[in-house]
């Protein structure tokens, strides 16, 4: 039975102290503990004693001095790890043209992630579709409008290649043919129901 390494107390000294005695003044016990000289030298360290980078951890406060909006400021930048962070899209749709994203099955659009941030500019026209159909037209990567021969053969296509006994009996495969089959069964009862929908838009 191999015996599990031991694991450094809090308190151990830094492996990587200089050698030097504690930066407290006339305390000339070694310096093996670091700690930040300032909230804007979070890389420049003094280095105590153990008694004394207990004493100066104590009193620490990061955001002593700052008012109240420096402190939401310095919290909100917390949340991306210091990093610059925009909402989607906020940087233009360049980033999301198709030949950089592709979606062949249209998952993401049904989001409103890929084309619908290209297409957020265009008006509202006679070939937007139903809102109800949006996401069985995407599932099935159909545009609108559409016909129930066109639903059809594309259902038969997606059928065949996510059925379960093409893909080893995938679960994720099974999953995937349910929505299918889901969009499928809501643009045939419409189209058959209403015939001249897809006309009218």
């Amino acid at each position: 039975m191999s015996r599990q390494p031991v694991r450094a107390r809090a308190y151990a000294p830094d492996p990587n102290a200089p050698g030097r005695c504690c930066d407290l003044p006339g305390c000339g016990a070694p310096g093996e503990y670091r700690a930040p000289k300032s909230r804007r030298e979070l890389r420049e360290y003094w280095w105590f004693c153990l008694e004394h980078v207990r004493a100066y951890n104590s009193t620490w406060d990061y955001y002593k001095g700052m008012s109240p909006a420096e402190m939401e400021q310095e919290l909100r930048s917390d949340t991306a790890w210091q990093r610059p962070s925009w909402p989607l899209g906020r940087l233009g749709s360049a980033a999301w043209e198709e030949e950089v994203l592709r979606d062949p099955l249209h998952i993401l659009a049904s989001g409103g992630i890929n084309g619908g941030i290209n297409n957020r500019s265009r008006p509202r026209g006679a070939n937007e579709s139903p809102g109800d159909l949006r996401e069985p037209l995407s599932t099935l990567g159909l545009t609108w409008p559409t016909t129930l021969d066109a639903v059809k053969t594309r259902y038969k296509e997606l059928a065949k290649r996510h059925h379960p006994d093409a893909n080893g009996g995938s679960r994720d495969a099974e999953e995937r043919l349910k929505t299918i089959n889901l969009a499928y069964a809501t643009l045939r009862s419409r189209l058959v129901a209403e015939p001249r929908l897809a006309s009218t838009g």
